[in-house]
């Protein structure tokens, strides 16, 4: 089978291998377990990997596009005039492709889902690693993408994997899940909530994750006489101005940024810490919450995408608003109750831990 990746992902090409974000780049290799040859179709740029990405397990045969942008007057001209030649290259790559993958959202991927209607009898995937509610404000073109791919007319003979259960979609549509740990992993973790309170922030230090939120919500807990600490795990165009903040916060000493750790390092972290906030703006499958709740971390979450999905409404998890104040009185109010809280913990490992990285590869196998 030749499996063709169309996708927006810049990828680094270094001594011949090629290597990307490394969530991304772990996902594939377990499609690719499936397949006999594959081609990548996206940007490229020589350089040396950087912290957080790995390299595919096979070589690809690769289709250089350029990235395409749609900020600022430049970015703008050079996209029009690029977007034929790539459309061009996406249309001969999927003539030769036995299989079609496209990983969308995306501007490149966008193309695709225009190029796949014209070959209604391929087989073809599409991961949607974005947010798939349809009542959510979202970009046109992101629109424009989501109505192409549940459009039973226009994309035929494909299944559209997307995050969470959504009511009035087409057969095209299929509820899936991302996964981080086998089944070896799987161990009961007894979390006690009646001394010191671990949180802690995974994701990039960016406007889209609201970091910031996450700080002051500990904040607000510790002036309220709740002995609790916050790390922070990551980077982004944020940190020198966490940084400053935190050094000049009242409770600095309780609050820190520790920045890019790997699974390993993390996953001993779940466990050790009690709460995993995290106040996005936006998310598709966040694989943090879904990797806390693994070691029964219990999420604290903004209302966005499928997390109050994954959190049971409240079964197992917390929803709270981006206003950190409003959030302090939630989760105060669930601190009055530290044995549901340690129900609410187990409950998120039983749900999560459904999830294990051999469950996916066994799903997959079913598209291929």
């Amino acid at each position: 089978m030749k499996f063709a990746i169309i996708t927006y992902i810049e990828h680094a090409v270094y001594n011949g291998k090629f290597y990307s974000y490394e969530p991304y780049i772990s996902e594939m290799n377990i499609w690719l377990n499936g397949v006999d040859e594959f081609m990548v179709l996206a940007p490229k740029i020589n350089r040396k990997p950087l912290v957080g990405e790995t390299a595919y397990i096979k070589d690809p045969v690769f289709a250089e596009v350029p990235a395409l942008s749609f900020k600022g007057l430049t970015n703008i001209l050079l996209s029009i005039f690029r977007t034929p030649l790539i459309l061009i290259k996406i249309y001969r790559i999927c003539l030769e492709a036995d299989h079609i993958h496209l990983r969308c959202p995306g501007n490149i991927s966008f193309l695709g889902c225009i190029i796949q209607i014209f070959f209604p009898k391929k087989q073809k995937t599409v991961k949607y690693a974005g947010n798939w509610d349809p009542e959510s404000d979202q970009p046109l073109s992101y629109r424009l993408q989501k109505w192409i791919l549940n459009n039973r007319f226009l994309s035929r003979n494909i299944k559209v994997l997307v995050y969470g259960k959504w009511k009035n979609q087409s057969d095209n549509i299929i509820p899936f899940f991302t996964a981080s740990f086998s089944e070896e992993e799987i161990s009961p973790v007894n979390k006690e909530f009646d001394k010191s309170l671990k949180f802690m922030f995974v994701g990039s230090l960016s406007e889209g994750k609201r970091p910031l939120i996450a700080i002051k919500l500990v904040e607000a807990l510790i002036s309220q006489g709740v002995d609790a600490s916050l790390k922070l795990y990551g980077n982004g165009v944020l940190l020198e101005e966490l940084e400053d903040y935190i050094k000049n916060s009242t409770f600095s000493e309780a609050i820190s940024i520790v920045g890019f750790r790997n699974k390993k390092e993390l996953k001993q972290r779940y466990r050790e810490s009690n709460f995993l906030v995290l106040p996005s703006k936006s998310e598709g499958w966040p694989k943090a919450l879904a990797e806390a709740m693994f070691f029964g971390c219990i999420p604290v979450a903004t209302n966005v995408s499928c997390v109050s999905w994954m959190m049971g409404e409240g079964e197992r998890g917390v929803v709270i608003p981006a206003d950190p104040d409003h959030a302090k009185k939630i989760i105060l109010d669930k601190l009055e109750n530290r044995n549901a809280l340690k129900a609410i913990s187990k409950n998120a490992q039983k749900w999560s831990q459904q999830y294990t990285l051999e469950r996916f590869e066994t799903e997959i196998r079913k598209f291929l």
